[in-house]
C-alpha cells in the first residue's frame, strides 16, 4: 500500500517556543524549519509513501519543502493542527478519492525511512490507527485506510485521545525515529542521540557551537535515506 504522509508545518516564527530554554528567538524558526526538512526528506524516501503534503501558510518554508518534492497546500481554514490536517488530507483526497492518508508531525528529525515503512506498513491492517510518542502521551502519526476519515485529534493527550476515538493503537518496538517529536530541549538532545538528518545536524551544530558536545557527534551521521 502506497500512503499519502500530510505533514503540518505553523508559520516558522511562531514554532517551537518550547525550545525557548534551549535556543534563543533568532534560532528557533531555523530549527523548525530544519526539523522539517529532515522529516519530509525522510518520508519522501520512504518506500511505503507515494507522496507528501505539507499544509503551511509560512512562504520560506513552503518553497524549501517544496524544492524537496512535497505538494504544499496553504492552510486555508487558519484553525489550528487539526484542522489543517483535516484540510490536508481532504486535499489529498479530491485528488486521489481511494488514498490511504497518514498524519505525521513535521518535528521528526531523526525519522528514518525504514522504521516508518514498518509503522504504515502495521497501520494498514486497521481502518484507523496511530502511533504515541516517546513520551507516550502525544501521538506522532495517525493513521486511516481507504475511504476513512482521518479524525486527527492531536495535542494535549493526544495519545488518550485517539484511543477513545477509536484509533487503534500501534505496538512496535525499534521505531523510535518515528516516535521522537521535538518539543523542548530534552527532546532535541534524545533526537540528536539518534542521529538527526542533515538538515538539523547543521542547525544543531550552530546550536551547540564548535565542541558540539556528544549530540553533534551522532548528528554526523545522519540514519538512512538523510
Amino acid at each position: 500500500m502506497q500512503w499519502s504522509v500530510v505533514i503540518p508545518l505553523k508559520p516558522l516564527a511562531l514554532a517551537k517556543s518550547r525550545l525557548a530554554d534551549t535556543a534563543a528567538d533568532g534560532l528557533r524558526p531555523g530549527l523548525a524549519l530544519a526539523f522539517a526538512e529532515d522529516t519530509v526528506a525522510a518520508a519522501l524516501a520512504c518506500a511505503a509513501v507515494g507522496d507528501v503534503v505539507v499544509v503551511t501558510d509560512d512562504t520560506l518554508a513552503g518553497h524549501t519543502l517544496a524544492a524537496l518534492g512535497a505538494r504544499v497546500v496553504p492552510d486555508g481554514p487558519g484553525a489550528g493542527l487539526n484542522a489543517a490536517l483535516a484540510y490536508g488530507a481532504a486535499a489529498v483526497r479530491r485528488a486521489r478519492p481511494d488514498a490511504a492518508v497518514a498524519a505525521l508531525n513535521a518535528d521528526l528529525p531523526a525519522l528514518r525511512p525504514p522504521e516508518l515503512s514498518r509503522v504504515l506498513n502495521a497501520a494498514a491492517e486497521f481502518p484507523r490507527a496511530f502511533l504515541a510518542d516517546a513520551a507516550a502521551i502525544g501521538t506522532t502519526l495517525l493513521a486511516v485506510s481507504p475511504g476513512r476519515e482521518l479524525l486527527p485529534a492531536f495535542g494535549p493527550d493526544s495519545r488518550s485521545r485517539h484511543r477513545a476515538s477509536g484509533a487503534a493503537e500501534l505496538i512496535l518496538t525499534a521505531v523510535d525515529s518515528v516516535r521522537q517529536d521535538v518539543d523542548t530541549g530534552e527532546d532535541l538532545r534524545a533526537a540528536l542521540s539518534l542521529g538527526v538528518g542533515p538538515r538539523t545536524a547543521a542547525a544543531a551544530a550552530r546550536l551547540l557551537g564548535p565542541s558540539g558536545g556528544p549530540g553533534r557527534r551522532r548528528a554526523a551521521a545522519p540514519g538512512p535515506g538523510q
